[in-house]
């Protein structure tokens, strides 16, 4: 494999964990926007719930954590392979 190939290999790997680190996100977002924004009457039940909100920023967070350190570790690579061209 060539180093440019692996270069696109990688880029793929950074739209795919970008994809993926979305729902998380979106989690954030909703359970802030709940927090914050809506006094208790928010658009869905769930979103009225302290733990249910609690729970969302946590995975929320726990999914964008894991997300930036991949597109981190990938970054670097590609970095490292670009060096080499």
């Amino acid at each position: 494999m060539t180093k440019e190939a692996e270069i696109q290999a990688i880029d793929k790997k950074i739209m795919m964990v970008s994809i993926m680190d979305a729902p998380g996100s979106i989690l954030v977002g909703l359970a802030l926007y709940s927090k914050f924004a809506t006094n208790g009457d928010a658009f869905h039940p769930l979103l009225n719930d302290p733990d249910v909100v609690n729970s969302m920023i946590v995975l929320g967070g726990v999914i964008m954590a894991w997300g930036a350190y991949k597109i981190l570790t990938l970054s670097q690579a590609k970095r490292k392979l670009a060096k080499m061209l």
